[in-house]
């Protein structure tokens, strides 16, 4: 079973989050930012990647500390479930349409972090959500997760569009990243041996 489970307390947030890699795509988010669960929702139907997250955070202040925080317990739970990452094909990438926003990502699971975000978001709010802080997500996630991520708008003005085409475009280039390589299920994919 690849999956994890990560607890993260701090002063600002208290997390607990589970990952199943091979689900169905359920998921229970409660993270406290209402736009933040409406993304992780999505994330985890279209990576197919069955998904907990409950969040205390310090939401009066902002939501800054929680969605970073969510971004780091998730590269956390997607490192520990891959373990020595043996078997995975590693690489995934996608061309996403989401009415006028077009989105590229593309993942290796390569063990360096390294977060090459191009989104360039034409409002600085969603409801209450501040959107810069999908930047602070990403890179918590990139880092603790040892992959590199690239994410870029390719088109798009609608900024709820664009960030919603992100984490539906990361989902599904990390779903191939993390599937097993039917034709080499027991080597890890490297000429190093390791990923790492």
């Amino acid at each position: 079973m690849r999956n994890a489970v990560i607890e993260r307390k701090t002063k600002e947030t208290d997390i607990k989050l589970a990952l199943e890699l091979d689900g169905s795509g359920k998921s229970e988010i409660d993270t406290g930012v209402g736009f933040l669960d409406h993304m992780l929702t999505l994330f985890a139907a279209h990576g197919r990647f069955d998904l907990s997250v409950t969040c205390r955070g310090d939401v009066r202040v902002d939501g800054h500390h929680t969605t970073e925080d969510v971004g780091i317990a998730l590269g956390e739970a997607f490192a520990q479930a891959l373990g020595d990452k043996r078997g995975i094909c590693r690489y995934g990438d996608i061309t996403l349409p989401m009415d006028e926003a077009l989105i590229l990502a593309a993942v290796d699971l390569s063990g360096r972090d390294y977060l090459g975000y191009a989104l360039s978001l034409p409002s600085c709010k969603v409801g209450d959500f501040d959107t810069e802080l999908v930047e602070e997500f990403w890179f918590g996630f990139a880092r603790r997760a040892g992959l590199s991520l690239h994410l870029r708008r390719l088109a798009g003005h609608n900024t709820h569009h664009i960030i919603e085409g992100a984490f539906k475009a990361a989902a599904r280039a990390l779903a191939k990243a993390v599937a097993i390589d039917q034709s080499a299920p027991d080597v890890i994919p490297s000429t190093k041996g390791v990923l790492a």
